[in-house]
């Protein structure tokens, strides 16, 4: 039966396992996207969400005919799927927006990159080719993050009637590095792109910056950007239509910003499951009595992890009234460790925290205790512990710790931020906020939010957890619904 709402993620709700003896097995998706999406798709029962299958076991699950409700996995050819999501979506635009790049070595635009992105194409193609199929009669559907950034041109081609919406999970590249894309490439991303009637992007900020790359005219159109925010932002554009030589209609994609939030009552629940308390008593156990500085972050290259530990030696320097007073509880899950480039972040973490203990660590003192495995109970736990939480990305879509920590800390924690967090536009005025490249100001920040009076803390935690829960998923996702609806 055709959907009256439909999802389109690189990942799903869902994941398969194959056990030796042939039985498949279901286990719930992993990752912030998927966490998010899954809590706001609870309400809409009539949905179906169509992502990637992503392992043996889930192409496996498709070839069986092995179907869950409200899920379709598309069984993309292990080949294009690697050229689409490792050669294009994790080290080109994820590069891209994040402004990663080495600029003395990279981007290298090649032939190598000219066959990825041919597989980028047919893996945008899949999605929409799906969505189309399974869509009712002017159907929402929601296209989800970078992976799929040409889908909604595509499924725009196939089923002109539907109601398209694509929303980025990360920040969007200034114009200067869009325009590090080769001409067509950047157009066709574009173009993908202004397929939406609505795109959603977490801040303003990355919102601008669509809007301010978005000028083209070129071989397949012409598109102006609008910015006005009395009324709606966006891009007016029109395309060539090849076969005729003259322009279609013109259309307007509306650009918006929509803050994701988190779900209070639910991230608390979690916070006090038994696995929690456990995990945080032997935390405390570890810590003593003393002050907490908290991080939970991947070794993603955008997070600034070693900036953070950098601070946080220069604190130990330069306020030596802090050692044997303060630990520093640092997670770092590690990400993406089938690309050289993040092996080598996440080795340099380890050996950053460990010189970092060699130099300042005592008998009966530890500075830094760093988790390098994917434990979500041991970072609630430590949610639930943290004085300070230290957040300082050097570029991030939104950065959900930011949120969550406030509403779990239970003595209330003081925020040092970036202004790289997208969380920087919601959460700056009652957070220490800093320039993610000083470590100098980063280790001062941290001195004043460990010596913040507990008065203050508490006002401040309050303030963070309100604008922290004020749009969570569920309201979310509702919200674009609704918007694409009228």
């Amino acid at each position: 039966m055709a959907s009256q709402v439909l999802v389109a993620a690189n990942r799903g709700p869902l994941s398969y396992a194959l056990a030796t003896d042939g039985t498949l097995s279901a286990r719930r998706g992993g990752g912030g996207l998927v966490s998010g999406l899954s809590a706001a798709l609870a309400q809409q029962p009539e949905a179906l969400w169509i992502c990637a299958a992503l392992s043996d076991a889930d192409r496996e699950a498709v070839r069986r005919g092995v179907a869950e409700p409200g899920v379709r996995m598309l069984p993309i050819d292990p080949e294009v799927y690697d050229g689409a999501y490792n050669g294009i979506a994790n080290s080109v635009l994820w590069f891209l927006h994040h402004h990663l790049y080495e600029i003395p070595r990279e981007p290298v635009f090649d032939a190598e990159f000219r066959r990825q992105w041919g597989s980028y194409v047919t893996y945008n193609e899949a999605f929409a080719a799906a969505l189309a199929e399974e869509a009712a009669e002017g159907a929402a559907v929601l296209i989800q993050d970078y992976h799929l950034a040409l889908a909604p041109g595509m499924l725009r081609e196939l089923r002109p009637d539907l109601r398209i919406g694509h929303f980025t999970h990360t920040p969007w590249a200034s114009r200067e590095f869009l325009e590090m894309l080769p001409a067509d490439i950047r157009s066709q991303l574009v173009w993908g792109m202004l397929g939406a009637d609505r795109l959603g992007f977490h801040t303003w900020g990355w919102a601008d910056n669509f809007i301010a790359g978005a000028k083209l005219d070129d071989a397949t159109g012409i598109a102006d950007p609008f910015f006005p925010r009395d009324g709606q932002a966006g891009v007016w554009h029109r395309k060539l239509l090849a076969d005729r030589g003259t322009y279609g209609e013109k259309r307007f994609a509306a650009v918006t910003p929509y803050p994701l939030g988190v779900d209070g009552d639910e991230l608390r629940a979690l916070a006090h499951r038994p696995e929690v308390d456990d995990k945080l008593a032997a935390l405390r156990a570890e810590v003593g009595g003393l002050k907490t500085i908290v991080r939970v972050d991947r070794t993603e290259l955008s997070k600034n992890i070693l900036r953070g530990l950098l601070a946080y030696r220069e604190l130990l320097v330069t306020h030596p009234e802090w050692r044997e007073r303060v630990v520093h509880l640092a997670s770092a899950y590690p990400s993406r460790q089938d690309l050289t480039v993040y092996r080598q972040y996440t080795e340099s973490v380890r050996e950053l925290a460990a010189s970092i203990n060699a130099e300042f660590g005592t008998a009966g003192w530890q500075p830094v205790l760093v988790s390098v495995e994917d434990d979500f109970a041991r970072s609630l736990a430590a949610y639930r512990l943290a004085d300070v939480a230290l957040v300082n990305p050097v570029r991030d879509g939104m950065n959900l710790v930011a949120k969550e920590i406030p509403v779990v800390s239970e003595a209330g924690c003081a925020l040092v931020l970036s202004t790289g967090a997208g969380a920087y536009e919601e959460l700056g005025a009652d957070a220490l906020t800093v320039n993610p490249y000083d470590v100098t100001a980063t280790a001062e920040a941290l001195h004043a939010a460990l010596s913040m009076p507990a008065a203050e803390r508490a006002d401040r935690t309050k303030r963070l957890a309100a604008a922290s829960t004020a749009l969570p998923p569920a309201q979310w996702l509702t919200s674009q619904l609704d918007a694409l609806r009228t």
